[in-house]
C-alpha cells in the first residue's frame, strides 16, 4: 500500500525545488529504458491493488489512498509524471511512519516498474491499451460454483484482486463444507452470517462447516474494505 496522497502544497514545493535546480532529479524516469510498465501493472495489481484505487489498473482497494485522486490536482498544477514516479518509488521503499504498508513490499527493479506504471496512468482518463490492456486478466467467472459431494469451493482471485472467482454459488440443503482457496498474498476470508466463516488466510485455503436450509445466503470477505470493493456473492441453496 503506497502511503499518503501528495498534497498540493508538497507538490508545489517539489516542483519549485526542481525548477530552481533546472530539473527534478529522481532515481528513475517515467517510461525510462530500464523500467517495464507492463510488469509494473502486474505487480501493482498483485501487491498494491487490494489497498488502492487506480482506475486504469481496475483496482478497488480502500485501505490506502485513491492514487488517481492523490496526484490529480498536483499534475494539473504542473507536477510532472517523472515527479510522481519518484514520489511513488520513495514511498514504496520507505513508507511514512505509522503506515500499515511494509517497507519494500516490492524491491529493486520491481519497485521501479511499479512506480513507473503508477506514474504513467495515475489520474489519466481512458483505459490502458496494447500490452497494458492484457497485462492482468480477471479471474472472474460467469459460472456459479457448484457443490460436489458436500463440498463447495469458492476461490479468492489468485491474482490478488478483491473478488471471488465465482460471485454466485449453488448447493443442495444439508451439511456443507465451505472451502475458500486463496493462492494470493492478499489476506482474505469468506463469511456467511449465521453460518460461519473461514479464517483469514494467504497462500492457502480456509474452510468451515455448516448445515444449510433452502434459501439464499450472502457470502463476503470481512477484511477491511474488501466487501465494499466488491468481494461478495450469493449462495443459492435448494
Amino acid at each position: 500500500m503506497i502511503t499518503s496522497a501528495l498534497s498540493l502544497r508538497a507538490a508545489r514545493r517539489l516542483v519549485v525545488a526542481g525548477l530552481a535546480l533546472g530539473s527534478v532529479a529522481f532515481a528513475v524516469g517515467c517510461g525510462s529504458d530500464d523500467t517495464n510498465i507492463v510488469a509494473g501493472k502486474q505487480l501493482f495489481a498483485e501487491k498494491c491493488g487490494s489497498c488502492h484505487i487506480l482506475a486504469r489498473a481496475e483496482t478497488k482497494g480502500l485501505a490506502g489512498p485513491n492514487l488517481d485522486e492523490a496526484f490529480k490536482r498536483a499534475l494539473a498544477d504542473g507536477f510532472d509524471r517523472d515527479g510522481v514516479e519518484g514520489v511513488v518509488h520513495r514511498q514504496i521503499l520507505n513508507p511514512r511512519i505509522g503506515s500499515t504498508m511494509p517497507a519494500k513490499l516490492v524491491e529493486g527493479g520491481d519497485a521501479r516498474d511499479v512506480a513507473a506504471y503508477v506514474a504513467e496512468v495515475a489520474a489519466r482518463p481512458g483505459e490502458d491499451e496494447g500490452l497494458l490492456a492484457t497485462a492482468v486478466e480477471s479471474a472472474a467467472s460467469d459460472e456459479p460454483a457448484v457443490a460436489e459431494g458436500g463440498v463447495l469451493e469458492i476461490p479468492a482471485d489468485p491474482g490478488g484482486g478483491l473478488l471471488y472467482v465465482n460471485s454466485t454459488a449453488q448447493a443442495p440443503p444439508g451439511p456443507l463444507r465451505i472451502v475458500m482457496p486463496n493462492e494470493s498474498s492478499v489476506p482474505h476470508n469468506l463469511v456467511i452470517d449465521g453460518k460461519g466463516e473461514t479464517p483469514v488466510v494467504t497462500g492457502e485455503p480456509g474452510e468451515f462447516e455448516a448445515t444449510f436450509e433452502a434459501g439464499e445466503f450472502e457470502y463476503y470477505c470481512s477484511v477491511e474494505g474488501h466487501r465494499a470493493a466488491g468481494m461478495e456473492g450469493v449462495l443459492t441453496v435448494g
